[in-house]
């Protein structure tokens, strides 16, 4: 099978896949920058267990996450190099 050459390949990320910059550039925390890994994830998620700051002993993913806050240049030439026509950020 081959596709017709008007389609359009592409992908797309979630803004918890790829932050990065937490406190940076007027950027303030968010909910999801609070939401640890582990145990109490799901706890914090449902709203069981306040969480408002970072808190020793846990790992935040999104505080990082890919960190396209400052590599998206690379990330776009990665999706480039792929075959990308298009790309969804939400």
């Amino acid at each position: 099978m081959t596709l017709d050459k008007s389609f359009l390949w592409g992908g797309a990320t979630a803004a918890n896949q790829t932050e990065g910059g937490v406190l940076e550039g007027g950027r303030k925390l968010s909910n999801i920058d609070v939401l640890p890994c582990g145990e109490d994830r799901k706890k914090v998620a449902l709203g069981e267990l306040e969480m408002l700051d970072w808190q020793d002993g846990y790992y935040y993913p999104a505080k990082e996450a890919i960190d396209m806050y400052h590599r998206y240049m690379e990330d776009i030439q990665l999706f480039a190099e792929m075959g990308f026509k298009v790309y969804r950020m939400s």
